[in-house]
């Protein structure tokens, strides 16, 4: 009983963790890809001052998740990396370029459209290679016993593709919706063109996901329309909807701060459909969560950090988030 607690609790860690990148660094993942659609100057300037304070701190989530994985459930660890390796170093190196090019856009003035460039591509590499390697672990892996058994190209789908575009889309979203709250004038208005039209396209996007995930495979149909489970995951789809609503009457009535916290319920949801369609397995299909589970003894001595660290860097992240609370403007960070 110990150890399957113990498991469950390190399942919902990682998912936290997971949620928790989402929300720090999605926006501003989604203001690298709506880069282009700012005028140079005054807009971009004050979109990328948005997010200069608290962006280096976001991944700080990404790092606890992978970290997570790794130390609380090895196996799956040994057996994803191989089969993704192509996505998630593409991420990775989208994250550096971005990195730097946020940073060298204020010390190399006289190079700044590249390096502006350099923040788009490097935001959506590193969003779709998200996406997609998403979506390559929920339509299944190939395992022969403990091992990854497929090829070097598995990864790349139809199904892996849309949930990569999809998530581009999110963020961007997220993006404007942040704006809409940190900015005033030309670009808050801007963004709520924006989001006027990639809200009615994530709709669109979830939409398709759901349709086709319960077809990957008969276990995600079992969880989605078996009786009682269908109790709860009918839920998921009726709260979607009411997200959506709220979204677009906070959109039609120019509130500020509805918009992005209804984007970020529609992401939350999501990741709750995930959590439907795939608990127990970590690997659909193949590999349950306590199946790749590391030792009880060292789950706890992880978790008794784990307890310490994550308060901790809550309490710092939202005290970085209230001091530099309100309005942004266009001058840059030095």
């Amino acid at each position: 009983m110990i150890e399957l607690d113990l498991t469950v609790i390190w399942a919902f860690v990682i998912a936290f963790a997971v949620f928790a990148y989402v929300v720090m660094d999605g926006f501003d993942l989604g203001i690298g890809i709506l880069f282009p659609f700012f005028s140079a100057g005054r807009e971009r300037d004050s979109a990328i001052n948005s997010v200069a304070p608290i962006w280096d701190g976001n991944e700080t989530w990404l790092v606890l998740g992978g970290g997570g994985l790794m130390a609380a459930f090895p196996l799956a660890y040994a057996i994803i990396l191989p089969a993704l390796y192509a996505p998630l170093i593409a991420m990775l190196l989208g994250l550096i370029f971005r990195g730097v090019a946020f940073e060298f856009r204020w010390r190399d003035p006289a190079h700044r459209p590249w390096w502006d460039f350099s923040f788009t591509l490097g935001s959506i590499i590193a969003t779709l290679a998200q996406g997609i390697t998403l979506g390559a672990l929920l339509q299944g892996i190939t395992v022969e016993g403990r091992s990854y058994a497929g090829g070097w190209w598995d990864w790349l789908t139809p199904f892996s593709v849309l949930v990569g575009v999809s998530l581009v889309i999110g963020y961007a979203l997220l993006g404007a919706t942040w704006l809409i709250m940190k900015s005033e004038g030309q670009l808050q208005e801007h963004c709520y063109r924006l989001a006027r039209i990639l809200g009615p396209l994530l709709v669109g996007c979830i939409v398709l996901v759901s349709l086709f995930t319960p077809f990957l495979s008969e276990a995600y149909y079992r969880n989605w329309f078996s009786f009682p489970r269908v109790l709860f995951a009918a839920q998921v789809p009726i709260l979607v909807a009411i997200g959506s609503v709220v979204f677009f009457v906070a959109l039609a009535r120019r509130w500020e701060y509805w918009p992005f916290l209804s984007a970020l319920a529609l992401f939350a949801l999501g990741l709750i459909g995930l959590g439907v369609s795939m608990f127990p397995y970590v690997i659909p299909g193949a590999i349950t969560i306590w199946d790749a589970a590391s030792p009880p003894k060292s789950q706890l001595f992880m978790l008794v950090g784990a307890s310490v660290l994550i308060p901790i860097i809550l309490i710092y992240t939202g005290y970085s988030y209230w001091v530099f609370r309100g309005k942004t403007g266009h001058e840059g960070y030095h």
